[in-house]
């Protein structure tokens, strides 16, 4: 089992937009100990939600990529989170086709959660999404 923190970042809504990713196996609250894998990219501009969601698809993509097959995932973004487990409809008609790509891609797992977590928690996707901007 792998934790995999996540962040999108927007400077501007829309502008200038980045994603971090940051995967550990640590049991702590994957702020410390070595990555297992790490993602700093700038995707050009996008609204923070569309970040969010990139930072999300991508998390997923290297993961299968890598061969893991559980994944716990983490976000600050609690409408993304929301909206993948079903809690929140997906209204935009933009996010609706990464809602079905993260839901297809769940099938690939042997074991899929995803969770909303505080931005304190989340620290390393975000510095690595803030880098990505610089």
């Amino acid at each position: 089992m792998i934790k995999i923190f996540c962040d999108g970042a927007s400077k501007g809504n829309p502008g200038r937009a980045s994603i971090g990713v940051w995967a550990t196996n640590e049991a702590g609250s994957g702020n410390e100990g070595d990555p297992i894998f790490e993602v700093s990219e700038a995707i050009g501009i996008a609204t923070n939600n569309m970040a969010e969601w990139k930072s999300l698809l991508r998390a997923v993509e290297v993961a299968l990529e890598k061969n893991h097959n559980q994944i716990q995932i983490f976000m600050d973004s609690e409408l993304v989170v929301n909206q993948v487990i079903g809690k929140y409809k997906v209204k935009k008609p933009e996010f609706i086709p990464f809602w079905k790509q993260i839901q297809e891609s769940r099938k690939k797992f042997s074991s899929f959660s995803i969770k909303h977590v505080f931005r304190e928690q989340n620290k390393m996707a975000d510095l690595l999404a803030n880098q990505a901007l610089l």
